[in-house]
């Protein structure tokens, strides 16, 4: 994977992610106090509404003075603020590793910016990576001292480390249900060169449990491959599992090689809808703040 000395953050996109929180579609509990107003009606300090007493309701939260007027006993509601859990899963196989500006490193911005936006809003964070596997975790990180910290588990990936480069979707989603037990947001960010089932692997991440996300990376050269130089007489090896083919690169192959890979990701974004994840398809070419500012918003994962 290339290498760059450009900070996953600047300072500049920071700044513009601080004005951003991660919203939820679902009511999904948290498990403490944060900044997330929760959709319940809690404890607080901040009023919310009144509802009538019922036997067994706490006396401390009756309103005396609307008694002493009304001769009816209330309730006083307060809006409860709690945190959520974000969890960021980020593709490491080795089909990521392609592409220029490349899919890892893309990820790896996109992946920071969301984990930035959750932390510095007191939600608990965690962040795994997977290839035929969950493969390395950073989990239960909370408030902005982490930040430096997710940062670095971030810098620190790479395609194959701790596993094989084979991705395998349906075995990491299988553990990923099985470590994430907690409610909450579930962010996959892939490119989905996946051989098997992708609709059958995201089964483990639907339900009332998850709100979740899918977003599908490509880069410009698998868009158009005559941009990586696919040309000619081409011996190709795959990525990941090493598979061999030699093929005649003509006119005619790389349309019939467009057509399926529209049909494919159209695939992708059909399982995505099945399962109830909400998907969005994005290529490297286009800035990461673009895809995080303007059309995470517009799916509504940031607000």
């Amino acid at each position: 994977m290339p290498t760059t000395a450009t900070p996953l953050l600047t300072p500049e996109f920071m700044s513009s992610l601080d004005r951003l929180d991660v919203r939820s579609r679902k009511m999904l509990r948290g498990t403490v106090q944060g900044e997330r107003r929760s959709k319940k009606r809690g404890a607080s300090v901040e009023f919310a509404d009144y509802r009538n007493y019922v036997v067994g309701d706490d006396l401390r939260r009756i309103d005396w003075n609307l008694y002493a007027r009304l001769d009816k006993l209330f309730l006083r509601l307060f809006m409860e603020e709690e945190d959520l859990s974000v969890s960021l899963v980020l593709d490491v196989s080795g089909s990521m590793d392609y592409g220029d500006p490349n899919k890892l490193l893309y990820a790896k911005r996109m992946v920071a910016a969301l984990g930035y936006v959750a932390l510095t809003h007191y939600n608990r964070l965690n962040v795994y990576s997977f290839s035929d596997t969950v493969l390395e975790q950073r989990v239960g990180m909370r408030g902005r001292r982490p930040v430096p910290e997710m940062l670095a588990f971030l810098e620190g990936l790479s395609p194959g480390k701790s596993g094989a480069a084979r991705g395998d979707l349906t075995a990491a989603c299988k553990r990923l249900s099985a470590v994430q037990q907690k409610p909450g947001i579930v962010v996959l960010v892939s490119d989905f060169m996946e051989k098997g089932d992708v609709a059958g692997a995201l089964k483990y991440l639907a339900g009332e449990k998850y709100d979740g996300y899918a977003v599908q990376l490509l880069s410009p050269q698998e868009v158009d491959p005559t941009q990586g130089g696919v040309v000619g007489d081409l011996r190709l090896t795959d990525l990941e599992d090493g598979d061999m083919a030699e093929v005649s690169v003509s006119a005619a192959l790389l349309d019939r090689y467009k057509a399926n890979l529209e049909a494919y990701c159209q695939s992708v974004k059909a399982a995505c809808a099945k399962r109830g994840l909400t998907y969005l398809a994005a290529t490297t070419d286009v800035p990461v703040e673009r895809v995080v500012l303007t059309y995470l918003r517009e799916r509504g994962l940031l607000g």
